[in-house]
């Protein structure tokens, strides 16, 4: 995508990004934690930015390119642009029409000023159109230095906004809700936890990414001006100071078009909750440090993470897709399941379908660590195996016509179990498909009889194909 000479609007910035911006990564009353004698001050100096996207998709580039070259020229190794840096639409239809994929103009004109700058980028609210589905997902990007886009956040939380007489807002209308938390992202400053603009209320979701390793919590965000005047600044500092991280927001500013206005006030939190850096009314560029010196002294000094009463309460996420291509087999006890029957995994289980079921759809579920009875599982294990049978379960009653399953742990030798590794049943059920508790009995004998006929691979790989293509129309990104 070519760039004009630089626009008026972005000609007035220079001043204005000076006096908004901090570089200053201690200022403010808080406790300073010094680096040792000889220490290299290792601090590197990132950028938000902030402007007024309309449905002219090459005005904003223009504009945003420009702000992001003078972030460079002032020594900025990452800038973060707001959601919705693409374009912001009237409605729902115009949305869609001006959504594109990853290899369309928009990203591909970000990757080549990334590439030609040697710049990081964090591109947040890209509203990413992919070819089978009917509805755009705005994407939070993370793009190297070299142009490469190194991960794709897509938004789980869609806001859903009706103050009367005031603002609407409805999200879903043009948008599909995310599927998965991308674990942080190493960058050269530091672990960065994304998220974009409405996730920042939901705290579970920054705990959950400070526990992963994040250092820098990113948000951006077009806040609506009733709700941004409220709670844009005090949300900001509690996700910083209750996760101790950077907390990195760059916003939207002003009148889009003539059904939406945003708050603006992008900003750069420390992990005391300080501010380090803010842009105020118009468009610009903040920049401060991100020393994580600093981030890790507080860290020391007040270990909020480990007082967690993981007795009382603990933080789990669902299960993550997380299908590994060049692994041919997984093991279940003695036995090599070959990767092809396998139709769900995560980091810590698999679903795959059965050799001798007894009866259609009739599926296993395993940890991946392999352990003879229930009770060895962890807590981690237990929800993502559980979690993972309850998304099998409606699929398969879905499929089956089912409006009921058997679940059933064979845990130990006395209860039928013929492999040494915990695994779980799941059998839709249809009425009179068995008598009473037979399907018990079933389920006992089915290893040890010797007459049950063993499927062909063929068979099984089609099945699996199958579940793994409705478990996708489902929801769940495979």
């Amino acid at each position: 995508m070519a760039e004009d000479t630089p626009l008026s609007q972005v000609d007035a910035l220079e001043d204005a990004a000076e006096s908004t911006s901090a570089t200053s990564a201690c200022c403010g009353n808080h406790p300073s934690f010094d680096r040792k004698d000889g220490e290299v001050d290792l601090s590197p100096l990132v950028a938000v930015l902030q402007f007024t996207a309309t449905a002219e998709k090459e005005h904003n580039f223009r504009i945003c390119s420009e702000l992001i070259r003078k972030a460079r020229r002032r020594g900025v190794e990452m800038v973060f642009l707001p959601e919705g840096f693409d374009f912001l639409s009237e409605n729902a239809a115009q949305s869609m029409s001006l959504s594109e994929p990853l290899t369309g103009p928009i990203i591909t004109g970000y990757r080549k000023l990334a590439q030609e700058l040697g710049i990081w980028l964090s591109l947040g609210g890209f509203h990413l159109k992919d070819e089978w589905d009917k509805k755009s997902h705005n994407s939070h990007l993370i793009i190297d230095s070299s142009g490469n886009v190194i991960a794709t956040y897509r938004k789980a939380h869609l806001c859903i906004l009706s103050i009367p007489n005031k603002v609407t807002l409805d999200e879903s209308l043009s948008s599909i809700p995310g599927t998965r938390i991308l674990p942080p992202v190493q960058s050269p400053i530091g672990k960065i936890g994304l998220m974009c603009c409405y996730d920042l209320r939901f705290p579970e979701m920054a705990s959950l990414l400070t526990h992963q390793g994040a250092e820098i919590l990113a948000y951006p965000a077009a806040f609506t001006m009733q709700t941004g005047i409220a709670h844009w600044e005090p949300l900001l500092k509690a996700r910083a100071i209750e996760n101790q991280c950077y907390v990195i927001a760059a916003a939207q500013y002003g009148q889009h078009n003539q059904h939406r206005i945003s708050y603006g006030h992008a900003m750069i939190v420390d992990p005391w909750g300080t501010i380090l850096a803010q842009c105020q009314d118009g468009p610009g560029i903040a920049i401060a440090e991100i020393n994580l010196d600093r981030l890790h002294g507080i860290r020391k000094s007040m270990p909020v993470q480990t007082h967690r009463r993981t007795d009382l309460y603990r933080l789990s996420m669902g299960p993550v897709n997380h299908f590994d291509p060049s692994r041919e087999t997984y093991k279940f006890g003695h036995i090599d399941i070959q990767s092809g029957k396998v139709f769900y995994e995560t980091a810590l289980s698999v679903a795959f379908v059965n050799l001798k079921p007894i009866r259609p759809g009739h599926v296993l579920m395993i940890p991946k660590r392999s352990v003879e009875r229930f009770t060895n599982l962890t807590h981690e294990e237990i929800s993502d195996l559980f979690e993972m049978t309850q998304a099998v379960m409606k699929m398969l009653e879905k499929k089956y016509g089912a409006a009921a399953s058997t679940i059933a742990v064979q845990d130990g030798h006395d209860a039928g179990q013929t492999v040494k590794h915990v695994h779980v049943h799941l059998i839709p059920r249809t009425p009179g498909d068995f008598d009473e508790d037979d399907i018990y009995k079933e389920l006992e004998s089915r290893d040890r009889e010797k007459v049950r006929q063993a499927r062909v691979s063929t068979d099984m790989e089609a099945e699996a194909r199958e579940y793994k293509s409705l478990l996708y129309c489902n929801g769940l990104k495979i």
